[in-house]
C-alpha cells in the first residue's frame, strides 16, 4: 500500500507542477488556457469557477497531463479572442511557454533536493568493506575498514581536495569519474583517523557500458564496512542447524581469516564447480570463547543465479553519519545535485544512443514505484531526494528533441526562427508519426527492464 501510495503522489506532483509551468507562463503572456488536465481519458472530477476560466480537471488515466489552450489550428476561435490565441503569440513566448514546462520540473528538483539536505539524511560512513580479489579497489590498495575522507579528480593532479561526507558521495564521484573517464584520488585512513595515505582509482579503465547498478562490483566496492557478526537465526535453516547464534563473530572459514561481513557473505556465497554448497568450517567468538562450527549452506536461486545462503542475518549494521545542510547551503548545493543529475542523465543518454551504455539502465513506471516506496519507507528526506530525481528525469526528457515532447516543440520553434515560416503540416503529421514510434520504443524497453528487474534478470 505504501509503494501505490508514495508512486501516485510523485506522479500526481511532478505532473501537476510540469502543467502548472505550461499553464502559469501561458497566462503571463495573455493565451487563454481552457484545460489544465491531470491524467488522460475519461473525466473523472472537474472544476471551474465561470464558463469563461480554465477547466481543471482529474482523468482516469493518471500517467501524464496537459494544458489545452486557445488555438486557430485547433478549433474555431470567436473574432473578439483572437488576440488570446496561442498561434498568434510571437515566437519567443510561444517557445517561452512550451519549455516552462521542463523548466519547472528542474526548479522543483531544486527546492526538493534543499529540503532533503535541510531535513538530514542518515547516510553510510565512508567505510569500505574489504573489496574484491583482483579488482581495480583491490589493485588501488584499498584494504577492509579503509575510512575515505577526501577526493580529488585526477585532472587536478590531487590538489584541489574535497571533503567527503559519506559512502552514497563517493560513489556519485566514482560514477561521474567513469563516465568521463577519468582517475579519482582518494586520501583514507583506518576506521579511527590513523595512517592516512593516498590511493588513486584506475577509473579511466573502466568501460562506460558499465554505468549501471553493478558498476561498485566492476569496480571492486561493496556494501559498507560491517563487522562479521551473525544477527537473527532462522529456525530450520542452515545456520540453526549448525547451533550457530545470533551474536556469533566469525573470524575465521576453512583457516582464512574473515575480515568483515562482506567477505563472510561472499564465502557464504560460493558454490562448487558443480554447483553445490560447500561445507566449510568456522572459528567463531562466543561469550569470550574461541569455537569451531561445521557449516554447510542450502543452495537457492534467484532469478538466473544460483547461491549459498544460511538462513541468518550477517553483518553488524554498518556505522551511519547525518548529512545535513543550512538554508543557503542547503540550497546551493540543491542547485549543484539538479545540475549535476541533469548533465549525468544527458551524457547517458548520448552514451545510449552510440552504444556506450547499456539499454538496461531506461527505467518505467514499475521501477519508479518500487523506488518510490522504499525511499518512502526509508523516510521524508530519502524521498524527498527521490522525488527531485524523478523530476529532473522528467524535465530532461521532455527537452529532448523528438516530436511530441516539448523538446520537439521547441525544435519547431527553432526551424521557424531560422527559417522565417513553421514546419510544413505535411512534415509536422509525418514527424509526429516517427515520434509516437520512439517514444513506444523506449516505453516497451523501459517496461521490459522493469519486468526483467522485478524478476532479478537484471
Amino acid at each position: 500500500m505504501i509503494t501505490v501510495l508514495a508512486f501516485l503522489v510523485t506522479i500526481a506532483v511532478l505532473i501537476v507542477v510540469h502543467e502548472w509551468g505550461h499553464y502559469q507562463v501561458a497566462r503571463w503572456c495573455g493565451v487563454k488556457v481552457l484545460r489544465f488536465s491531470v491524467g488522460f481519458g475519461r473525466v473523472i472530477w472537474r472544476r471551474q469557477a465561470t464558463p469563461d476560466s480554465t477547466e481543471f480537471v482529474l482523468s482516469a488515466l493518471p500517467l501524464g497531463g496537459y494544458v489545452k489552450m486557445l488555438d486557430e489550428r485547433e478549433d474555431t476561435v470567436a473574432p473578439d479572442q483572437v488576440s488570446q490565441a496561442f498561434n498568434r503569440k510571437p515566437l519567443r513566448q510561444r517557445a517561452a511557454i512550451v519549455a516552462a514546462g521542463p523548466v519547472a520540473n528542474l526548479l522543483l528538483a531544486i527546492l526538493l533536493y534543499a529540503a532533503s539536505h535541510w531535513v538530514g539524511v542518515d547516510e553510510p560512513k565512508a567505510v569500505l568493506s574489504a573489496p574484491v580479489a583482483g579488482s581495480l579497489a583491490e589493485r588501488a590498495g584499498m584494504r577492509s575498514g579503509d575510512w575515505v575522507r577526501e577526493w580529488s579528480r585526477a585532472s587536478t593532479a590531487g590538489t584541489d581536495w574535497q571533503a567527503l561526507p559519506s559512502l552514497t558521495e563517493l560513489r556519485w564521484q566514482i560514477t561521474q569519474a567513469v563516465l568521463d573517464g577519468e582517475r579519482l584520488a582518494l586520501r583514507v585512513s583506518d576506521a579511527s583517523g590513523r595512517g592516512a595515505r593516498e590511493v588513486t582509482l584506475e577509473l579511466d579503465r573502466v568501460e562506460r557500458r558499465d554505468v549501471d547498478a553493478e558498476l561498485m562490483k566492476v569496480i571492486g566496492l561493496g556494501a559498507p564496512f560491517s563487522e562479521a557478526v551473525l544477527g537473527e537465526v532462522k529456525a530450520g535453516g542452515p545456520a540453526a542447524a549448525a547451533a550457530l547464534r545470533q551474536g556469533d563473530r566469525v573470524t575465521a572459514i576453512d583457516g582464512v581469516a574473515i575480515v568483515d561481513a562482506q567477505q563472510l557473505r561472499e564465502r557464504i556465497r560460493r558454490l562448487d564447480a558443480d554447483g553445490r554448497a560447500l561445507s566449510m568450517t568456522w572459528r567463531l567468538e562466543r561469550d569470550g570463547r574461541t569455537l569451531e562450527v561445521p557449516v554447510t549452506p542450502r543452495v537457492v536461486t534467484e532469478g538466473a543465479q544460483r547461491l549459498g545462503r544460511i538462513d541468518a542475518f550477517v553483518g553488524a549494521m554498518p556505522e551511519t553519519v547525518k548529512v545535513q545542510s543550512g538554508p543557503i547551503d542547503g540550497l546551493l548545493k540543491g542547485a549543484e545535485r539538479t545540475w549535476e543529475v541533469s548533465a549525468l542523465t544527458v551524457k547517458m543518454l548520448g552514451r545510449m544512443l552510440i552504444g556506450e551504455a547499456s539499454l538496461k539502465n531506461l527505467s518505467g513506471p514499475l521501477t519508479i514505484a518500487d523506488y518510490a516506496g522504499q525511499s518512502a519507507v526509508r523516510g521524508i528526506a530519502y524521498y524527498l531526494g527521490f522525488l527531485a530525481l524523478v523530476s529532473i528525469s522528467l524535465g530532461v526528457l521532455n527537452l529532448l528533441p523528438l516530436p511530441m515532447l516539448d523538446g520537439g516543440h521547441l525544435m519547431y520553434y527553432l526551424f521557424e526562427a531560422v527559417s522565417g515560416r513553421p514546419v510544413s503540416d505535411l512534415w509536422l503529421k509525418w514527424l509526429q508519426r516517427g515520434g509516437a514510434l520512439i517514444m513506444l520504443l523506449l516505453m516497451s524497453i523501459a517496461l521490459s527492464n522493469d519486468v526483467a528487474r522485478l524478476l532479478g534478470l537484471h
